[in-house]
């Protein structure tokens, strides 16, 4: 499986001047959570584990990153099914 990505939106003006190192700070965030949520995984389910990796994920940003942050759940449970079946991610 591929390293979990964040993609932001690239048509709005503001986005798309800070889209790199935005999407750089969110991935990092993704997947540092991803490691730690896969680390302590004991079991849990799926939505328990997608709940956990955007809890994780928010915690390792900055509060004002993390209060506008509005990630793709789909790619959140990706990684969490990814968790649950003991694939890397």
């Amino acid at each position: 499986m591929s390293e979990p990505h964040v993609t932001l939106d690239p048509r709005d003006p503001v986005q798309e001047k800070l889209r790199r190192p935005l999407e750089d700070q969110l991935t990092s965030a993704l997947q540092a959570a991803a490691d730690r949520v896969r680390d302590g995984y004991a079991g849990e389910p799926v939505e328990q584990v997608c709940q956990r990796l955007l809890d994780e994920t928010r915690a390792g940003l900055h509060p004002d990153i993390a209060a506008g942050f509005e990630p793709d759940m789909d790619e959140f449970c990706r990684v969490a099914v990814a968790i649950v079946r003991g694939e890397s991610t």
